[in-house]
């Protein structure tokens, strides 16, 4: 019987690069440290590193070879068609796997565990199912025959990825475990992380030049010097085995970048903490591909609803790829933002003029600056959402509290001028009288809010609003970052018939490129002149050519017509579900960006129960939906098939079941509450 150890190692770690080729002593890598340890097993017969054709592992290979052991190449995605070719190829009967991140593999673990698959004719045995032993001396071995059934009958991504998952799972194999006398399953000498290598690399450097010595040493290392093993024990055991690409490298940005990313609203603890996949690989239509390939269904925030006519839509891809063709930047201007600039006024024949910019944020600062400059005053009241700038956090300078209700609770402007105190002042949606007492106690030169969000205006609110900044000479600046074109081919103001002076749009604008827009009427517009506005960036190509291009294909097939119809069917089948389940819900949101929020004190955790079981199914999912035109029927009607047994699992936790114990992570945090 031929017992191979295959070493499964690469140079391209998400977490932590190159990290096989880490110094662990003077002259001593890691994978070399790991390979000598290895050899020291009585029971193993040949040792093979099994890395990828990936180039950058050939300084891997080259380093191995040298130390005089075999390796394998094979494919970088196809981990277990890498470990059958390379048995295959050395002719093994019985497989050792070893990861390259256990340097500290112990010989005398391995052969208890071979000892234990040779006594009873088991399939597959390995101290990990559970794992008493301390992560990094994980050992697993089994047949070639289960090895090239695997091969056979394995199909997932994570089946192919993670070599003995379907081994483990199927239950079609004679399985064992091996335990240690006591559980030592907390303690972490594996290195997936920079924090686990510097203990390791502590470890080595106190038992230097010896690299013989065994894990009961490492134990009573332990108790000598527990500040050695104090740094990585934050980490969770055995986290690659189960953990995606995409949540690695979450991991490792938020080390890097502030808060992880550039967007507060993508940030994998709005969803599922730890779990979320993160990243994508690929989008087109409202599918994604996580780092993995795994193909999902979004049926949540689309792009942040950048993208109504879903990703990746051809004819708009077409014409950005011939502009790129054919320059995306020159010392002269584009043609392009003049087009759009007339079409943006064609559709709005109240606004004679147009500046264009790249985000909604940007935006709104613009169209702040021109306002003040219009009206000579710079004081503004605000309701909604308008950005990140000074002059919107501004109204938490008075009031920590101020923007609370405009879906930034918690928000310190540290950074902020304390000289801008006084400047924002907000008011609440439908509330009048706010704005009222505002007007009349301060002055008050712009008046920027959202058309609608949460709930439509009641009571005449935008008409009264209108006819206050006309009586009072105020700028009103209607913000339709969000809400445009989601419900009338321009502005959401044309579906009430309330004029503003300005009016803002971006996010579904160029389907998913860069480009904002802000319009407006002459008198207030070309105080743009009196200022100071300007942007290298302003002037690229590929903005404008992409909102031309959408604004084509949204009139030809009147997209807000088709988003604004499958949003109230949503709607109906989430109050169908509620009603079925007997489950109370609120909806909110704009027909074409529904919401619901289950009546409860346990909501976030029911919005979280979602996200994770809707991904487990491939769908990305919570409570609500930026919908485009991707979202056909069929997938929408397999969205409400998985949804249901979702809502009885519900009903069941309102009735006593604690819903906590189904979650596989912490909570999902609320709204836009801030990371630190």
């Amino acid at each position: 019987m031929r017992i191979i150890a295959i070493v499964q190692a690469r140079m391209g770690s998400t977490r932590l690069p190159n990290k096989v080729m880490l110094k662990v002593g003077k002259d001593l890598t890691m994978i070399e440290a790991l390979l000598l340890r290895l050899s020291r097993s009585k029971k193993v017969d040949k040792i093979v590193l099994a890395t990828s054709t990936d180039i950058q592992n050939q300084t891997l290979v080259n380093h191995v070879n040298q130390l005089s052991y075999d390796t394998y190449k094979g494919d970088e995605n196809d981990v277990l068609g890498r470990y059958y070719k390379a048995a295959l190829k050395y002719k093994a009967d019985v497989i050792v796997r070893i990861t390259g991140d256990c340097p500290l593999i112990d010989p005398d673990v391995i052969d208890s565990v071979i000892k234990k698959y040779e006594s009873n004719f088991f399939d597959y045995v390995s101290n990990i199912n559970p794992p008493t032993f301390p992560d990094g001396l994980d050992v697993e071995v089994f047949s070639f025959s289960a090895l090239k059934t695997t091969w056979e009958e394995a199909k997932t991504l994570a089946e192919r990825e993670h070599v003995t998952l379907f081994m483990r799972n199927s239950g079609i194999f004679k399985t064992e475990n091996v335990t240690s006398a006591e559980d030592y399953s907390n303690e972490r000498w594996t290195v997936d992380e920079l924090e686990d290598y510097k203990v390791v690399k502590s470890i080595f450097e106190y038992f230097s030049p010896r690299i013989d010595f065994g894990w009961s040493e490492i134990l009573q290392l332990r108790k000598l010097r527990p500040d050695i093993f104090l740094v990585n024990q934050h980490l969770v055991r055995n986290e690659g085995g189960g953990t995606g690409t995409g949540q690695k490298l979450w991991k490792r940005a938020k080390k890097i970048i502030p808060g992880g990313n550039m967007l507060l609203s993508k940030r994998a603890e709005m969803f599922l903490p730890d779990k979320w996949p993160a990243y994508y690989s690929k989008a087109k239509g409202c599918r994604v591909w996580d780092m993995d390939g795994n193909e999902l269904i979004d049926m949540s925030i689309m792009g942040v609803g950048t993208n109504i006519l879903g990703y990746g839509h051809t004819e708009v891809d077409k014409a950005v790829l011939k502009a790129v063709q054919f320059g995306n930047m020159s010392t002269l201007n584009c043609p392009e933002e003049v087009y759009l600039a007339e079409k943006l006024i064609d559709m709005h024949p109240w606004a004679d003029m147009v500046r264009l910019a790249r985000s909604g944020g940007e935006a709104n600062a613009i169209a702040i600056r021109i306002a003040r400059a219009a009206s000579g005053k710079d004081k503004v009241a605000i309701c909604g959402y308008h950005g990140w700038h000074d002059w919107y956090l501004a109204a938490n300078l008075k009031d920590i509290q101020g923007l609370d209700s405009h879906l930034l609770p918690g928000l310190n402007p540290t950074g902020v001028p304390q000289d801008l105190k006084g400047t924002t002042l907000p008011f609440r949606y439908n509330h009048f009288e706010e704005l009222l007492d505002i007007v009349n106690n301060h002055d008050i030169g712009t008046i920027k809010m959202e058309v609608q969000r949460n709930e439509p205006p009641k009571d005449n609110f935008l008409e009264k609003v209108r006819n206050l900044a006309t009586k009072k000479g105020i700028v009103l600046i209607f913000d339709e970052c969000t809400s445009g074109f989601r419900e009338t081919f321009g502005g959401l103001h044309k579906k009430y018939d309330v004029e503003p002076d300005m009016a803002i749009f971006g996010k579904a604008l160029g389907n998913g490129y860069a480009i904002t827009a802000i319009i407006g009427r002459q008198e207030v517009m070309e105080a743009a002149q009196s200022t100071f506005i300007s942007s290298t960036f302003w002037t690229e190509r590929i903005g404008p050519t992409a909102a031309l291009k959408t604004l084509e294909v949204m009139e030809r097939e009147k997209s807000w017509e088709q988003i604004k119809n499958t949003g109230k069917n949503i709607k109906e089948g989430w109050q169908q579900l509620a009603d079925k389940h007997e489950i109370p819900i609120i909806h909110s949101g704009l027909s074409s960006l529904p919401v619901f929020t289950i009546a409860s004190e346990n909501a976030l955790v029911y919005k979280t129960l979602i996200t994770q079981e809707m991904l487990d199914k491939g769908y990305l999912a919570a409570n609500s939906v930026y919908v485009s035109t991707a979202h056909t029927v069929e997938k929408i009607d397999k969205y409400f098939e998985i949804l249901d047994p979702l809502f009885a699992l519900i009903k069941k936790c309102e009735d006593g079941y604690n819903p906590s114990s189904l979650l596989k992570g912490d909570v999902c945090h609320a709204g836009f509450r801030r990371l630190n």
